[in-house]
């Protein structure tokens, strides 16, 4: 392709990309070839393994419509298939746009060494995670797409995300990968239009073969991002380019996000990491412990098993702190180390708080039975309590709203979500209602 119609085309995608709607422009169309027929007619050599029946009638006239605006006459496009003899040669001189170029090479995903499939304890409350993020690596764009994983702070939401990369660019290492928070993402984004840079910056996020983005919840309420990121996602999973996503909640339950986005997340796999078992968590202080170069005793490896149970990370913190306490007072590993070192951070368990034990506060106030809250009934009287204890589970247990709204007669996740929000303004806006809801709660948590 001659110097002036490469520059025609690309001004003509340029354009597209910023003015075309709801048209997603697929990333492979900047490699596609512009030749000139005749006056009128443009013929379109597409790359690869592309095809004219992979290119929509919308993409299509607004294609012409970009070249009939740069050329200033109306055109008629044709779109043809690479021939074979010419698909199986490398490219000659036609390389990628310059942009996606320069982040292919330069623009390598920051990532944690330690966090490899390798290095990645499985269990039941991951086992599904880790399987789904295998099968995305070997089969990036083809397996799930995109890939969804929730999960609290702690839990290994990064390490299976940041494993995938590691796979992909051992095992592609040509692919263009870009792997960050969505605060960067939003921090980008914002940057790129205070500079004018906007061009730039939708080249660089959707001519990608591997987006992964950590905490895809702060999109929330930030209206103009996540237009931008949903024309990103739509021009990436068009052209079966992979999306992995992480947040610590399921798309359903993300506040403040459009409903084409969750809809859109919930296109592919949405896969939920819990917290580790006993036996999980004893298998990840050994694995952490001998990344460290050492192997704790035994009966220590069970006090921290036992000791802490929230999430990953605090279980590596207490091996790094028991290393460095045995390194410090130059004493070998036991028990009663073990315990001077975590005795500021084990604590004496806590009580469980189950629903039962909300609902039981709140029908002994009511002076209701759990049969009438489990029931169909709407009434005033059953209501109340009823909304009552899906908004405090809510806030004192760790379940889901699918587990929530099973326990009270099998009920979805929208009327827990409905009740959580009224019984919220009422506390606000009436302080004897409050006092009656701090006293239920204060009841459930009193030992």
């Amino acid at each position: 392709m001659a110097p002036a119609e490469r520059n025609l085309w690309l001004q003509a995608l340029s354009q597209l990309d910023g003015h075309s709607g709801d048209v997603p422009v697929p990333p492979w169309l900047a490699q596609a070839r512009l030749d000139a027929v005749d006056a009128s007619h443009l013929a379109v050599t597409l790359p690869g393994a592309a095809r004219a029946a992979d290119v929509s009638a919308a993409l299509r006239s607004a294609l012409e419509q970009a070249l009939e605006k740069a050329l200033g006459r109306q055109v008629a496009l044709e779109f043809r298939s690479e021939p074979a003899s010419a698909a199986a040669e490398p490219p000659a001189v036609e390389p990628a746009p310059l942009w996606p170029e320069r982040w292919r090479r330069d623009a390598r995903p920051p990532l944690n060494p330690q966090y490899t499939f390798e290095n990645f304890v499985t269990g039941p409350c991951n086992r599904m995670a880790h399987a789904s993020s295998l099968a995305v690596s070997d089969l990036p764009g083809r397996a799930y797409n995109p890939l969804f994983i929730h999960a609290s702070v702690g839990l290994g939401k990064s390490h299976l995300m940041q494993g995938i990369c590691h796979k992909v660019l051992a095992t592609r290492p040509q692919a263009a990968m870009m792997y960050v928070s969505c605060e960067d993402f939003v921090n980008q984004f914002i940057a790129s239009i205070e500079r004018g840079q906007i061009d730039e910056f939708r080249y660089k996020f959707r001519y990608l073969d591997v987006l992964v983005i950590d905490d895809i919840h702060f999109l929330a309420d930030k209206d103009r991002t996540q237009e931008e990121f949903f024309h990103t996602f739509n021009t990436l999973y068009q052209a079966q380019k992979q999306v992995v996503l992480s947040s610590d909640s399921p798309p359903h339950e993300i506040p403040r996000i459009e409903e084409r986005l969750v809809s859109r997340f919930k296109w592919g796999l949405v896969v939920r990491i819990d917290r580790p078992s006993y036996e999980t968590r004893v298998a990840i202080l050994q694995k952490k412990a001998r990344l460290r170069g050492r192997d704790l005793p035994e009966d220590v490896i069970h006090y921290i098993a036992s000791a802490v149970d929230s999430n990953n990370r605090e279980l590596e913190g207490a091996v790094i702190r028991i290393l460095g306490y045995a390194s410090l007072c130059n004493r070998a590993i036991d028990m009663d180390l073990a315990k001077e070192a975590l005795r500021d951070l084990v604590v004496a368990p806590s009580r469980v708080i189950t629903i039962q034990n909300i609902s039981d506060a709140v029908l002994q106030r009511f002076n209701t039975r759990l049969s009438d809250l489990q029931s169909k009934r709407r009434a005033q009287s059953v209501a109340l309590p009823r909304q009552i204890c899906m908004y405090l589970a809510r806030r004192i247990t760790n379940r889901s709203l699918e587990e929530i709204g099973a326990f009270f007669g099998g009920r979805d996740h929208t009327t827990v979500l409905h009740a959580d929000r009224k019984i919220q303004q009422m506390v606000g806006h009436d302080p004897a209602f409050r006092g009656l809801v701090e006293a239920i709660e204060g009841h459930v948590l009193r030992p």
